[in-house]
């Protein structure tokens, strides 16, 4: 039995014991997700957190922290001399080796 089918069941019931009918499946669903994100942000805040942050900020976070990828966040470079450029020759500047 789907959402609708069990609306249309529980809107009868309502109407033989002569209460309003239940409200329609999904009218409070954006309700739900506000009070889930509100939720959460009093969670974070609690726990010192900072209670606002945006999803592409933490899913970058997730998924570009330590591994190297992202938005020039890498690794730093170790200290140090740079190592040679294998695109020249040893012991020259150039093809020819002078």
């Amino acid at each position: 039995m789907d959402a609708i089918q069990q609306h249309m069941i529980d809107s009868y019931r309502a109407a033989q014991h002569g209460e309003l009918p239940p409200p329609l499946p999904g009218r409070h669903d954006w309700a739900v997700v506000r009070d889930v994100r509100d939720r959460r942000r009093f969670d974070a805040v609690v726990a010192g957190l900072p209670a606002r942050r945006r999803w592409r900020t933490a899913l970058r976070g997730l998924f570009t922290h330590g591994h190297g990828h992202g938005h020039g966040h890498g690794p730093t470079p170790p200290d140090g001399p740079a190592p040679p450029d294998s695109s020249t020759p040893p012991g020259g500047s150039g093809p020819s080796g002078v």
